[in-house]
């Protein structure tokens, strides 16, 4: 018998593969973390499909999403990335992720960790939502209005509330699972 799941990631395996796997599941590891800062951030304007085609790509391009080695980037090296096919080649989102990167490494070397910075946005509690359809899925939350406006104060740049709000669902943050979804 077929699980029932949400039905944005029904369009193909390669989506339900990571609603399956990832979206939802907190997330506790700091790499991680900045994986989906980088993914949601190039998200912006797109489909989330498209960014799961290019998401090899995107781990090549970007150092296996080591915010250290990103951070050290240089702008002749993202230069080049605005060749790579392999990525969404947009020069403002690609210059914000060296910069994310720098600022991601302020908040690592005063909170010991990322995971322990981000958390605090939800009291270092999964918020579970009650959901019955997509159509009243919210684009952002008070906590992540919060979280948009601390992360832009510390440095970071394409992280509006709606591509926060897209973060904490990936990472775990909010549950916002179908209740007719088996990973309810």
């Amino acid at each position: 018998m077929e699980k029932s799941r949400c039905n944005w990631c029904l369009a193909s395996e390669n989506m339900m593969k990571y609603h399956d796997e990832e979206w939802g599941v907190p997330v506790h590891d700091d790499l991680k973390h900045f994986e989906f800062i980088v993914l949601d951030s190039f998200q912006a304007g797109l489909s989330w499909q498209t960014i799961l085609n290019k998401r090899e790509g995107f781990r090549k391009a970007f150092a296996e999403f080591n915010p250290v080695e990103v951070a050290q980037f240089t702008d002749s090296y993202a230069e080049a990335l605005m060749l790579d096919s392999g990525i969404i080649r947009n020069r403002l989102k690609i210059f914000g992720t060296i910069k994310n990167a720098k600022a991601f490494l302020k908040i690592q070397e005063e909170y010991g960790s990322f995971d322990a910075y981000i958390w605090q946005f939800v009291n270092g509690i999964t918020i579970n939502n009650s959901r019955n359809s997509m159509e009243r899925m919210p684009a952002t939350s008070v906590e992540s209005d919060a979280m948009s406006k601390a992360l832009k104060k510390r440095g970071f740049t394409f992280v509006g509330s709606t591509i926060c709000y897209a973060y904490m669902q990936a990472a775990g943050l909010v549950n916002d699972h179908l209740d007719t979804c088996w990973k309810k």
